[in-house]
């Protein structure tokens, strides 16, 4: 069963390979989602994020996930030299870049308590893998060329991991250096980061997309990780395990 619904303003697609899957089960994963998007969303005033950035709830007042998310950009910032901050150029706290991947993963995880072994969930083209697809295969998830996106440069494929894609060529400017707010960031286009998982995927890549040129460095640097960067003339760069993805 597949099914793609406009959640938190992008295509969110859920796939579960198997003859037991019900309609409950994939509007479970859905409603979470909608939850996710209730409670972290920027644009909603009535979000715990936007009142706690009008300075409406206090910190011992935090849901238990909101302290969970704060926590894990904490550490990200940390394990990343701080070039993943939450603190927007404004002063407000936008943990998109972090909540949309532990948001995959655990709608990977609602489908696994479920029994579910060979799933696919995306969102925003950010993905969690699990098993195998309807033809007992891997899962393959292409990796656009962002200077002409209708074409597939890479196919990668998954069975297990998270797949994560950082770039400007479709929403524009979204991720800025913490430790240059002036820079640009316009010598990469696009960085694909394939992880054990994909909250985990996410949040490197989104890091490291912040580094530029050296970001694909860092990934190299990770163990458990490997990525794929396209500069602004179309060059790209991977990192020396890359390939083993690209066999299926």
């Amino acid at each position: 069963m597949k099914e793609t619904r406009i959640i938190m303003g992008m295509p969110v697609t859920v796939e579960v390979v198997s003859d037991k899957v019900k309609q409950k089960d994939i509007d479970d994963v859905f409603s979470y989602f909608r939850y996710v998007d209730e409670k972290f969303s920027t644009y909603k005033e009535d979000s715990e994020i936007s009142k706690i950035n009008r300075g409406e709830v206090s910190e011992d007042s935090y849901s238990k996930d909101m302290v969970e998310i704060l926590r894990l950009s904490e550490d990200t910032k940390r394990e990343t030299d701080g070039y993943f901050d939450i603190t927007a150029p404004d002063g407000m706290i936008d943990p998109s870049g972090i909540v949309k991947g532990w948001s995959i993963y655990n709608a990977s995880k609602i489908l696994q308590e479920k029994g579910f072994s060979d799933f696919y969930v995306d969102a925003g083209g950010d993905i969690q893998t699990g098993g195998k697809n309807s033809k007992g295969e891997k899962w393959s998830v292409g990796i656009r060329n962002p200077l002409k996106q209708e074409e597939i440069v890479k196919v990668v494929y998954v069975n297990g991991e998270g797949v994560a894609t950082s770039g400007t060529y479709i929403r524009g400017r979204h991720i800025y250096n913490p430790k240059n707010r002036k820079d640009a960031l316009d010598e990469i286009v696009s960085l694909t980061v394939v992880g054990p998982n994909i909250y985990e995927a996410d949040r490197f890549a989104t890091a490291a997309f912040a580094m530029g040129e050296s970001g694909i460095g860092f990934i190299e640097r990770l163990s458990g990780f490997e990525g794929y960067a396209i500069n602004r003339n179309g060059i790209a760069s991977m990192t020396s395990g890359f390939e083993k993805y690209t066999n299926d």
